[in-house]
């Protein structure tokens, strides 16, 4: 008979020690364990659930860098041997519903979003812990569970698979390299060379940009074939519903171009064919949108005329936790008013309490005036009327075609404004980020995190990006 170990409590964090890095054969065995949740909040609430225990592939992590040392994410998971009661492994992440914890629906009412803990299958019981970062800046515990991986309530079989997994381009084994997986949405069988050729071209894209380009050695790339009964996705604001594998959809958070998935079991079972350490689905879709979450999912609309760029910036938000830099487009996210603001964890923003204390000082000249100069009345002016144009326009149903001329327009408009100032291409503390008008610095005047303009992503940016890169390859 298996022997029985599986108990959750909501407990108070405990005093552990960490394991060096390494040692991963001594704790793991080479597989993937899932732990699936419900996550419950609202009105001031926050529960977590369990929901199973499952097997989810070979593991395809590093075997040496098991802490992470980013500091990135709203949440943390840490593993913790019981026999030692040594921290064994540890992930960042963020999830939808710290995003929707922000919303003003989070006031009113509860929801529930499903969640899973990606950890490498262990030798012998451990504890696994979720941590929540709090104002302050450090990690709290907010639920754990034991787990024995012998125990009758985990199911070791691995799911048979989906869909057709094929090989982009590989560079070595998965625990040596970056594994992204790339997931077709609304393709129907007749469309799979599309979504092959849709695939290609947008991976060429990601891989064409610094710091992706000096660092393609570092990553394998797969893609999973997985037909859709009808082309395309939802889209709630045109009435226009759809079934899909993976349930992608417009209008998130009731932002009409916010496109993610809520069906988080239906992803992972989906996912679980191939190895892979980061997600972004390629949606069958001409309107413009995407979305991106910190180490869960990225995804982006194929068909706009700005798809390259919607994929390269949402997957900055899912691969390096970088935040949005832009400010003047609307968001269900509430602001955080006047005061003094906390240190934002995302690594390119800052509420620059401290300007002898910012967290990109390094790469900050002695000459560089923090705050730095910009001209930000100009910029808020010609983003307000442009702002309001795009209202109208999706208000009137027009043409996606007219949305991508009011797009090229605004950055024909834009690029020389922010490239031609005394301190374009210098790394300083620029006000205005993170949907946040006042209080909250971006590193430099531009980047692909802030504009569409084709400057690709700045120093910050991509100095975050390679810290990722260095946690996941050898």
């Amino acid at each position: 008979m298996k022997k029985m170990l599986l108990t959750t409590v909501l407990v108070l964090a405990g005093c552990t020690a960490y394991a060096h890095q390494g040692n991963f054969s001594g704790y793991f065995v080479d597989r993937t364990m899932r732990i699936d949740l419900f996550h419950t909040g609202g009105m001031g609430t926050e529960i977590v659930a369990l929901d199973r225990i499952v097997a989810d592939g070979v593991w395809p992590g590093s075997k040496t860098r098991l802490i992470d040392d980013t500091n990135l994410g709203h949440y943390l998971v840490e593993v913790i041997d019981l026999s030692s009661n040594r921290v064994i492994y540890t992930r960042g992440f963020a999830t939808i519903f710290g995003e929707w914890e922000t919303t003003g629906e989070a006031k009113r009412l509860h929801r529930t979003y499903h969640e899973s803990l990606r950890i490498p299958w262990p030798r012998a019981a451990v504890q696994v812990v979720l941590k929540k970062r709090q104002s302050a800046g450090g990690f709290a515990e907010i639920w754990t569970t034991n787990i024995d991986p012998d125990s009758r309530f985990v199911n070791p079989v691995d799911l048979a698979p989906l869909g057709k997994v094929w090989t982009l381009f590989e560079n070595g084994a998965p625990e040596r390299k970056v594994d992204l997986l790339l997931i077709g949405e609304g393709y129907t069988s007749k469309e799979m060379k599309k979504f092959h050729h849709d695939a290609e071209r947008l991976t060429k894209a990601l891989f064409e940009t610094e710091p992706f380009k000096s660092r393609k050695k570092d990553f394998n790339v797969r893609a999973i074939d997985i037909p859709a009964q009808s082309s395309g996705v939802s889209q709630p604001r045109a009435d226009d519903f759809n079934r899909t594998p993976v349930s992608l959809e417009y209008n998130i958070f009731d932002s009409e171009r916010y496109l993610l998935t809520y069906d988080n079991r239906a992803l992972r079972d989906v996912a679980s064919a191939a190895p892979y350490d980061f997600i972004e689905i390629l949606v069958n879709e001409e309107q413009y949108g995407g979305g991106g979450i910190f180490n869960f999912q990225a995804t982006t609309s194929v068909d706009t005329a700005f798809a390259e760029y919607v994929f390269i910036h949402e997957f900055g938000h899912h691969f390096a936790a970088l935040a949005d830099e832009y400010y003047t487009s609307p968001v269900a996210y509430e602001t955080g008013g006047d005061g003094v603001r906390p240190e934002p964890w995302e690594p390119n923003v800052t509420a620059l309490n401290d300007p002898d204390k910012l967290k990109w000082q390094e790469l900050v000249a002695e000459s560089t005036p923090l705050p730095t100069p910009w001209p930000k009345e100009h910029f808020e002016e010609t983003s307000r009327n442009y702002q309001k144009r795009r209202a109208e326009l999706r208000a009137a149903n027009t043409p996606e075609s007219e949305m991508n001329k009011l797009f090229y327009e605004v950055r024909d408009l834009m690029t020389p404004l922010l490239g031609e100032q005394e301190y374009s291409n210098t790394v300083g503390a620029f006000e205005g980020a993170s949907y946040e008008a006042t209080g909250l610095y971006r590193p430099e005047m531009d980047c692909i995190m802030f504009t569409r303009d084709d400057v690709g992503f700045c120093r910050v940016c991509s100095a975050a990006i390679e810290a990722v890169i260095d946690l996941y390859s050898e």
